[in-house]
Order: C-alpha cells, then structure tokens, then sequence
C-alpha cells in the first residue's frame, strides 16, 4: 500500500471515532420521528385514583372527582374542556364520526399546556334540587363548582338495571391556531349517575 493509501484509511477510521462519540448529542439535538400524537383525558376518583368514582347520588350530597388532561401531541396546546350533562337517551360525542354531543355544555375550562406535561383540577358536584314520582325521576338544577345551572333534566326508572340514570361528561377540545377556533378533538370521558330515592318521594 501506498501512504496515501494509510492515510485514507486513518482518516476514514477517524471520522468514524467522531461520528460515534458525537452520536449521543447530536441523537438530542434532532428530533427524530416518534409514535403517534394524540391528547389524553382521564379522571380520577376523590382520593385522585382510579376508584370510589361517584354513582349513587341524592339531593344535598357533594362529590367531587378529579380531570386530568394530558399533552403528548409534540408542542404545547391550548385546550377548552366542556363539562356537559344528560340522561341515558341523550346523545354522547361519536367517536366515529368525531362529533361532540349536540348538548349545550354547562361549565368549561379553558388551559394551555406543555408538550410532554398534563393539567389537573378538582371538580365538585351536587344535585341541589330534585324530584322522583313513580317510575319519573326530574333533577332541575345541578351545581358545579358553586355554580348553579338550571339542567331539567328527566329520567325514566330502567328497570333492568334499577336505576334513574344520568350522565356528567367531559368532552376535550383543541384550539386550532390556522383556523383560529377550538376543534372537537374526540376526546371524551363520562361519569355515569344514579339518582337514588334518599330524598323525600313525591307521590
């Protein structure tokens, strides 16, 4: 071999040494595809686990269940959260479709956060007025967060499951920074609710 030859040799063996000792940095310095982007809404029960969720539920009685919201889209977002409530026949967002439920929402949050970190908040509920006369049940207003809404919201007694069943949903939305407007992103959780019989019947 000539000794060109060997210095072609050493210096390609070089580059080399330098590609490998600098691989780590420059692996932090490019962002390299990762998996899918996607926003996580969950919630948790009032000791902040995945438990004691609230079901049976009577006039008067606080409950409080925590929404988490979680950002692994790859860049911060701003998120508006509808908290919506219905019974067993009114619509739930459809996933297939990818539409939010056609109810008014009640209360909303609206936050931003940061890629690869989540948002939580406490919310507290209660039936503040309500009535069951037979196989009818009627809650007419709900308080969320000490606000109080006027829902009239009826409910017939189902009896295969024995229950006068409701539903307080959380639908997640994402504001869309082309269009300048926040975009269903389905999203959504729902807490289903059984109007118990501790209240004075009407008959």
């Amino acid at each position: 071999m000539k000794l060109g030859d060997y210095k072609l040799i050493f210096v390609a063996i070089g580059l080399i040494g330098v590609l490998l000792i600098a691989s780590p940095a420059i692996a932090g310095a490019i962002r390299l595809p990762g998996g899918e982007q996607f926003s996580e809404l969950y919630l948790l029960g009032p000791n902040q686990m995945a438990q004691n969720y609230p079901y049976n539920i009577a006039v008067g009685q606080n409950y409080s269940v925590y929404v988490n919201v979680a950002n692994q889209l790859g860049s911060s977002a701003y998120y508006v959260l509808y908290v919506k409530f219905g019974n067993a026949t009114d619509q739930l967002p459809n996933n297939t479709l990818g539409t939010p439920s056609p109810l008014q929402p009640l209360y909303e949050y609206r936050f931003s956060i940061p890629d690869g970190m989540n948002w939580q908040s406490l919310l507290d509920f209660s039936v503040s007025n309500a009535s069951i006369q037979g196989t009818n049940s009627q809650i007419s207003t709900l308080q969320i967060n000490d606000v109080t809404f006027n829902v009239d919201k009826p409910a017939l007694w189902n009896s295969n499951s024995t229950t006068f069943t409701y539903r307080l949903f959380f639908e997640l939305w994402l504001y869309n920074t082309q269009t300048g407007s926040a975009e269903f992103n389905n999203r959504f959780v729902t807490l289903q609710l059984n109007l118990t019989q501790t209240q004075v019947l009407v008959k």
